[in-house]
């Protein structure tokens, strides 16, 4: 009897699975529970037990860095730990915050909040309103993207009776003043995209139903969303209304609470940020204005008001160069923040506009090796005095927070706990030569004497231009290098490492070409007598999941184990379900023949055929993941089990578009992935 390989290639619409995308249905909810359990029967014993425990007990340290944003005199977190698993909203001052306990006020205790009303609650966001006492809360049901909107009062501590309240959709909101917001929100008849997220926005005032706010802005359904920005950095209050046509296109409108006013002459393809009297913007694509070609990835500025007057002078802010690209930027006090990676390297710069022009400086004090992230302290951009925070860290070395009060030497505020003993592990740099001869960078953290045979675990992501790096990593530092574990993070085509040419390269149709490249470093790893194939384990999550599925169908020899975790695997019906419809500028439109041409070379879900030598996968998802559909990972499960194949298969029920709600969630979810891979290397025996 011939085995079932539906849906192929040759006839992609034949699903068989199509009952695993009702994320609640009886059916799909027996299989997603039946298989569950017997992942956890099979892996899930004393091992993964203590495993979880112990990385359970690390993300509950009470000395792990409570991240801060101020806000006036304050400063604010959100802190969870075994105690308070859900969180507590709290604040300090800034002075108390540098000493070793701060005495901390609680806003909300999520737990308690939870209890009460027999929900499952995580605090998703807040949004303050500068100079006053409210924020709108936003309330998640177990992870997931949609939030409850309800107004709160910090002198209270309690939320407004008859405030500002907006039951569950994908939400956003901005306060023009104390008593009227700025909503961008599915919720209602004709309100939502095809990607799920906002096409209007309405102000809404106090005590007025949503149903009765007016629309001020509102763009057609197949854009990705509409959503603005309420800017107080200038003279007058003003509002940024944006068209979001795709993931990498926008246009832009400038207005008040009455609407928008004018539409910018600016490039869709853009960065975009504004402050005072200063526009600047980053190019995706070569630009020529005023008898002046800027290069791709070029920061230019200029004086919002000569631009809207009809100027068009721009002066180049930042220059790329093959290997040097900016990843991001922001005002702080008038002054433009340039993050840079220089061969991968950190490098800040500061760029102050002035009428005689542009004065540049580099941020010093920070370090130009490891991962280095800045922002700046202040929530609100017009209360900000130039105060920033810096994250400093690698491989082996927790982070540290410090502070940069205006021109002062960055000052250390809190230190990360060591989770694990680095004793004998080096960070070293390397490059593999992929299929079409580029450079593929990576980074390798192991012993420093190479035995041939590493248990090695592998990831990346190359997806959507963000740059992957290699930060300090508490599970894979306990569970995996204190063991005697080598692992390596792959700098892929489709990131954002070396700029637009970079992602360009790994996406449409490039995407296939991303994959070889993390196959090209898998290989790199075997010759240069690291490791062997078998003993290769890797894992990819999100974009990372078409990754780790395609290693599965096209380089299985390379590899020992996969762990795919909430993942995109259906490249024919991605568009169609939930937020899928938003990343059509980063893979192509299945329902166009000439596109679905390239996206089948990569959706593994087709390409999957029996009879290979396909190596063993857990695929993980969560139910309450309402932006990656869990179907993905169901069908692909169920195709490769009908197939024969090992594919083991995980669904907890909350974590939304990540790995749990909380600290404990995370830990199982993550220890069950490792447990996996270490059994499925032949490495179980040393995870003792």
């Amino acid at each position: 009897m011939p085995i079932d390989d539906r849906p192929t290639i040759a006839a992609p619409d034949d699903d068989p699975y199509l009952w695993l995308e009702e994320v609640e249905g009886e059916r799909a909810l027996d299989f997603v529970d039946r298989q569950s359990r017997l992942t956890l029967e099979t892996f899930g014993g004393r091992p993964f037990e203590t495993d979880r425990d112990a990385l359970a007990a690390i993300y509950d340290r009470t000395d792990n860095i409570p991240y801060v944003t101020r806000q006036g005199a304050l400063v604010y977190n959100l802190w969870k730990d075994a105690k308070n698993p859900r969180g507590l909203w709290r604040r300090t001052t800034l002075a108390d915050f540098r000493n070793a306990e701060p005495g901390w006020e609680t806003l909300l205790d999520i737990d308690r909040l939870a209890t009460e009303e027999g929900k499952d609650w995580l605090l998703s966001w807040t949004q303050p309103l500068p100079g006053n006492s409210r924020v709108i809360t936003a309330l998640s049901r177990g992870g997931s993207d949609a939030v409850t909107l309800r107004e709160f009062d910090l002198d209270a501590k309690a939320f407004v009776a008859n405030g500002f309240t907006l039951r569950e959709a994908k939400s956003g909101v901005e306060w023009v003043n104390a008593d009227t917001l700025l909503l961008s929100s599915a919720l209602g008849e004709g309100m939502a995209t095809n990607s799920g997220y906002a096409r209007t926005v309405r102000l809404w005032r106090r005590g007025e139903p949503v149903e009765r706010a007016p629309v001020l802005f509102e763009v057609p359904a197949d854009r990705m969303a509409a959503y603005c920005s309420v800017d107080d950095t200038g003279p007058t209050q003003r509002m940024w209304f944006i068209d979001r046509i795709d993931f990498f296109n926008l246009n832009l409108w400038l207005g008040t609470e009455a609407g928008p006013r004018t539409k910018l002459d600016l490039p869709t393809d853009i960065w975009m940020e504004a402050h005072g009297d200063w526009l600047v913007v980053k190019l995706r694509s070569a630009w020529t204005i005023a008898g002046k070609t800027h290069a791709p990835d070029s920061v230019l500025g200029i004086s919002l008001s000569a631009f809207l007057a009809g100027e068009r002078n721009f002066t180049v802010v930042f220059e790329p160069e093959p290997r040097r690209a900016l990843q991001g930027f922001f005002w702080t006090a008038g002054k433009l923040i340039l993050s840079v990676l220089d061969e991968l390297r950190p490098v800040f710069e500061i760029c102050t506009p002035s009428a005689s022009g542009w004065a540049r400086a580099q941020l010093r004090g920070l370090p130009e090796i490891g991962v280095v992230d800045v922002w700046r302290l202040d929530r609100h951009e017009a209360e900000s005095n130039g105060d920033l925070l810096a994250n400093v860290q690698d491989p082996v070395t927790p982070p540290s927070l410090l502070l940069i009060e205006g021109t002062a030497s960055p000052a250390v505020l809190k230190r990360a706990p060591e989770t694990f003993s680095a004793d004998g592990l080096i960070v070293t740099r390397h490059e593999a030569i992929s299929v079409d001869g580029e450079r593929i960078p990576y980074v390798q953290t192991g012993p420093a004497t190479e035995t041939g045979d590493a248990p090695l675990y592998m990831s990346a992501y190359g997806g959507f231009g963000a740059a992957v790096k290699p930060y300090y990593n508490s599970a894979l530092g306990k569970l995996w290098l204190e063991r005697g574990g080598t692992t390596v993070q792959a700098n892929i085509r489709g990131g954002g490492e070396f700029g637009t040419r970079w992602h360009d390269a790994g996406r449409y149709a490039g995407k296939r070409l991303a994959h070889d490249d993390f196959a090209a470093v898998a290989a790199d790893l075997v010759k240069r007598g690291v490791t062997r194939a078998n003993r290769i384990a890797a894992e990819g999550g999100s974009n990372g999941g078409i990754l780790i599925t395609n290693m599965l169908v096209r380089y299985p020899e390379r590899f020992g184990a996969l762990f795919c975790t909430i993942p995109l695997i259906d490249m024919r019906r991605y568009t169609k379900l939930l937020a899928g419809a938003s990343w059509i500028a980063e893979y192509g439109d299945p329902d166009k023949s000439a596109e679905w041409e390239w996206l089948k070379t990569y959706s593994a879900y087709h390409a999957a055929t029996p009879g290979q030598n396909y190596p063993p996968i857990l695929i993980a998802t969560t139910r309450r993941d309402d932006r990656v559909h869990p179907g993905h990972a169901r069908k692909m499960a169920a195709k490769l089990q009908a197939m024969g194949y090992e594919a083991h298969f995980y669904e907890p029920a909350a974590g939304g578009h990540g790995y749990g709600k909380d600290n404990r969630e995370r830990a199982g979810f993550i220890a069950l992935g490792y447990t996996f891979l270490r059994n499925k290397i032949g490495w179980a025996d040393n995870a003792t």
